[in-house]
């Protein structure tokens, strides 16, 4: 039994770190797509410079990040993805409800492709906002290493948005460098960083270290900001200037509202307005509760305009479909939940003391207390905002580190989550982020392509500000609701976008028949 948990005697070393010869990475293209256009994708090893040092990553069509697709809403394109990669992959259009067999799930929506091998994708964009697309296999390495583009629909209702005078599509992301100026490598054969996913020492904004951007006085800029990170939360300010938060995952918010802050769990996205009143330089910052983090330069320079977005800046606007939605969700608020999934950690005694003879922990109520509560951990606010465990997560792997998924619903402990849906339904799900787990931890919860999401309420409280979702961050110990409108049929997955979380057994599917 659970014998596909043991390929580490197969582990046939790591991959590839040499970066000579390749061709060097490139910024990504903004490619505008019409409706009916078919666009080639090619996956392939890059060299980039990072700095002092050069490192061997992966890009899609020679960039990192790879193109950014803007597409018009309601329209359909052909993507062909060609492989010349390290390893097999599959595109995940990360939060699009498209159809199901072009979800990019490798061996249930598709077979993965292989080295050398094609596939086409067909692809909608029902939804406004802003979109990503990143690998579904060994995301721990092939995201990791520099595949992921964004996706930007633009609205078919004209004024959908506020206006703005400049758009900077960002991607916030982290990579790990050794002493040596490599990558710390990656094994072939499993995923490592298991109990808490692999976090990095060199930021990257759109793929660069501390990229210098530009904007005019007097100009609205609107951020467009993706998380494509693995387990890193990004707290995200821009002191000296305005913000105004407009969109979330998949579309605008209920109200805009002025914010000083953003905090974005990975693959959650942000669309952020700017006022750049003033001339001088603004630094994009990460804060943390002991660093500030320079991620970017945004240069206001230059003879100052007369926006007439700037005049349009202290407006909050609201949406007339999200407002709706907020008066019918009286009776979902105190309904009691349709489903109820606990989010727990088992790990090995003998965890990161390299003994696979691992038991799979679940019966075992010793020893929680080495790992559990926040002991060591630069935790606040119920989110790892660094991985202080270094050594033991390094060695952590998923034959020693069980992340799971606990149906509760039934008020029993179910491991196999079989959860099946229609076409049409809403449903009220619970997700609560145990503590009496051997390593708590933050997860960001993502739901595939079935349909969005609202979120209802975190530990009891409201909602205050609503937006269509397709992932929500589950902090340390809190119970997030979460009200997931049903679209699209098929089998799809739900998972921990912590890649490292996911491999270790923090994902399950789901059925959705048609109508």
């Amino acid at each position: 039994m659970n014998t596909h948990h043991h390929h580490h005697h197969d582990q046939s070393g790591e991959f590839p770190a040499d970066p000579s010869g390749l061709p060097e990475a490139g910024r990504p293209a903004l490619l505008e797509l019409a409706d009916g256009d078919t666009l080639d994708l090619t996956i392939a090893p890059v060299a980039k410079r990072l700095g002092e040092a050069t490192v061997r990553m992966l890009g899609y069509n020679g960039s990192i990040p790879g193109p950014t697709l803007r597409v018009v809403q309601g329209s359909e394109l052909v993507v062909n993805v060609t492989n010349h990669g390290d390893l097999e992959t599959t595109v995940h259009w990360h939060g699009l409800r498209l159809e199901n067999r072009y979800d990019g799930v490798p061996h249930e929506t598709q077979e993965p492709v292989p080295v050398g091998g094609s596939f086409t994708y067909r692809i909608q964009f029902p939804d406004p906002g802003l979109y990503w697309y990143h690998p579904h296999v060994r995301e721990d390495y092939a995201q990791e290493l520099g595949l992921y583009g964004n996706i930007v629909v633009v609205p078919a209702e004209a004024d959908y948005w506020p206006p703005a005078d400049r758009d900077l599509v960002l991607t916030v992301d982290d990579l790990l460098l050794g002493d040596d100026g490599r990558v710390v490598p990656f094994s072939r054969g499993e995923t490592n960083h298991a109990a808490m996913g692999r976090f990095g020492n060199v930021f990257l904004t759109s793929g660069e270290p501390h990229p210098r951007l530009a904007a005019r006085p007097g100009e609205v800029v609107r951020l467009w900001l993706t998380n494509t990170a693995g387990a890193r939360v990004f707290d995200l300010r821009l002191p000296g200037a305005r913000m105004k938060l407009v969109g979330g995952d998949s579309g605008r918010v209920e109200h805009d509202e002025f914010v000083t802050q953003v905090l974005l769990a990975p693959s959650e996205r942000a669309v952020v307005d700017v006022l750049a009143d003033e001339p001088g330089e603004l630094t994009l910052e990460h804060r943390t509760p002991d660093h500030t983090y320079p991620l970017a330069t945004v240069a206001v320079v230059g003879e100052p305009v007369a926006s007439v977005a700037g005049e349009a800046f202290e407006v909050l606007r609201r949406d007339p479909e999200l407002t709706a939605e907020r008066e019918t969700l009286g009776p979902w608020l105190t309904a009691p939940p349709d489903k109820v999934l606990a989010l727990v950690a088992r790990m090995d005694h003998t965890a990161g003391h390299h003994d696979h003879h691992g038991h799979h922990g679940q019966g075992d109520d010793g020893g929680h207390g080495d790992h559990g509560g926040a002991g060591g951990h630069a935790v606040s606010d119920g989110i790892e905002w660094e991985d202080e465990m270094a050594e033991m997560n390094r060695s952590s792997t998923a034959e020693t580190m069980h992340w799971m998924f606990v149906d509760r619903t039934a008020g029993t402990d179910a491991d196999t989550v079989d959860w099946r849906f229609r076409v049409g339904d809403r449903v009220k799900i619970r997700l609560v982020n145990e503590m009496d787990s051997d390593h708590p931890m933050h997860h960001p919860f993502h739901l595939h392509g079935a349909g969005r999401f609202l979120v209802l309420a975190r530990d009891e409280v409201a909602e205050p500000n609503l937006v269509w979702k397709d992932t929500v961050l589950v902090r340390t110990g809190q119970v997030v609701d979460i009200l997931f409108d049903v679209t699209n049929p098929g089998l799809w997955m739900a998972h921990c976008h912590i890649p490292e979380h996911m491999h270790s057994g923090m994902m399950f599917s789901f059925t959705v028949a048609g109508a």
